[in-house]
């Protein structure tokens, strides 16, 4: 099936619905691993000591919470330059999605900079600027709902999201452009991770993890998008067709 396929709807639907069992199987699998090496393979950091796991929720969310406005970035262009008909239904779908991964990766962030730094919260560069993500993230979900035509609700949100993408290189970069509290890059990395392999891999499999959730959580939504427009028409089409009944009845 050719990608361009899978602009009709219908295909998509019949797609999903083979590819999402293998998915939450292969998501539920992952997890599993991902939390037997978390707390039986990982040690504990000879400094942070046990509070070093917050690291294996914290980064896989924080990692997510870009990924999906990439997504949504990517889908942006495909709603205004390739007119792709489901682009703006996977945007929206990502939307909540990346602000829950985003609204976890603060709360982690914050427990784990508390015994780290002494305090909950402070106005670093990094965390800042999540702060701007989740905030463009709660912006476009209000946009997708206030507007009540999806097709213009989806160019406007288009237009939004790849003004705020300028936020992803930020908050990627903030570490080495200003001088933050937050560490900096110790994974994705020119000169390969910095880390040891026994807290890596435990890392690298939780990643994979939320990334087969993620994956998981916007097939379901895109499809329930589509279903919820295509209820939306049908019931415009029998509004339409009780106003045509009733109007030569009326002028009798």
């Amino acid at each position: 099936m050719a990608i361009l396929d899978l602009a009709n709807p219908t295909r998509f639907l019949a797609l999903s619905a083979r590819l999402l069992p293998w998915l939450a199987a292969a998501c539920v699998i992952a997890f599993a691993v991902g939390l037997y090496m978390t707390f039986f393979v990982a040690p504990d950091d000879y400094q942070q000591g046990a509070t070093v796991k917050i690291m294996y929720l914290h980064v896989p969310a924080a990692w997510l919470a870009m990924m999906c406005y990439s997504v949504m970035a990517i889908s942006s262009l495909g709603t205004l330059i390739w007119k792709h008909p489901l682009a703006d239904v996977s945007a929206k779908a990502a939307a909540p999605i990346g602000a829950a991964f985003t609204l976890i990766s603060l709360i982690t962030g914050s427990l784990w900079g508390k015994p780290m730094w002494g305090t909950y919260w402070v106005w670093d560069a990094r965390l800042t600027s999540v702060l701007v993500l989740f905030i463009m993230y709660l912006g476009l979900i209000a946009l997708w709902r206030t507007i009540e035509d999806p097709i213009r609700a989806g160019k406007a949100a288009a237009v939004l999201t790849l003004v705020g993408a300028i936020n992803l290189p930020i908050i990627k970069f903030s570490v080495d452009w200003w001088n933050t509290l937050h560490q900096p890059a110790s994974v994705i990395r020119m000169d390969g991770p910095t880390i040891h392999p026994t807290i890596l891999w435990p890392l690298l499999v939780m990643a994979l993890a939320f990334t087969l959730l993620f994956f998981v959580m916007h097939l379901m939504a895109m499809r329930n998008e589509i279903l919820r427009r295509r209820l939306r028409t049908m019931q415009l089409q029998a509004a339409s067709a009780r106003v045509g009944v009733a109007t030569p009845q009326a002028a009798e």
